[in-house]
């Protein structure tokens, strides 16, 4: 079985050390170490060589964007997540140029953190269901703007991708634009987490997608699902 060994970086110790706590839960986990600095963050990279660092954006000296832009230069083998209370557009959009594959908000539940981690580790990239469905939102906004502009109409019927997904995987599509994580999702569709799990997954390859905020774009394109 493989381990993911982890560092986290955040000022704050209790918050660091209740991530912590969490993630010693996932048997597949390791927190080689812990740090409160962006600085401090680049010695513990050199010195344990993790696959994932979990960096708050706000910190004192070194902030976590500045470190992750460092560490992803520096040691690109290494993934970042990162941690904010921020879920303004701007934020997440320069964290992720600056090379983090992960945004969380500290709001998060521990489902949230674990199936974050898994996903990045594994590859991937991960954005907080709720940044997810803003950003949805958001593009779903300025898309009635462009079709309203050139006299469209905004009330276009919803067409299920019933010719490449099954109607259960458009219902999980559906419930991904609504920024539901798996474990909300088995809960709304009466399914385990697993099933959750196999349904994105067929979705994603189907879609020819990398990850679900991709599929979740495409689905809104093309008229796949409903913004609300």
């Amino acid at each position: 079985m493989t381990t993911t060994r982890l560092v986290i970086i955040d000022d704050h110790q209790l918050f660091r050390e209740g991530i912590k706590r969490i993630l010693d839960l996932e048997r597949t986990f390791e927190v080689v170490a812990e740090g409160d600095d962006g600085d401090e963050a680049i010695d513990l990279v050199q010195r344990y060589k993790p696959d994932v660092v979990i960096m708050d954006i706000n910190m004192p000296r070194v902030n976590g964007v500045e470190a992750t832009k460092r560490l992803v230069e520096t040691y690109p083998g290494t993934k970042v997540i990162i941690l904010s209370i921020h879920d303004d557009e701007s934020y997440v959009t320069h964290a992720l140029k600056t090379g983090a594959t992960g945004y969380l908000l500290k709001e998060m539940d521990a489902d949230t953190l674990i199936e974050a981690v898994k996903i990045v580790s594994d590859g991937g990239s991960y954005l907080h269901p709720k940044i997810t469905h803003n950003l949805v939102k958001e593009y779903r906004r300025l898309a009635q703007q462009r079709v309203g502009s050139f006299g469209g109409d905004d009330g276009a019927e919803i067409r299920r991708p019933l010719h490449i997904l099954t109607r259960r995987e458009c219902e999980v599509l559906q419930l991904l634009a609504d920024g539901k994580s798996n474990r909300s999702v088995g809960e709304t569709l009466y399914i385990s987490e697993k099933t959750v799990k196999n349904h994105v997954s067929n979705i994603l390859q189907k879609m020819n997608v990398n990850d679900r905020t991709q599929a979740v774009v495409v689905a809104i394109k093309n008229g796949w699902v409903v913004v609300r």
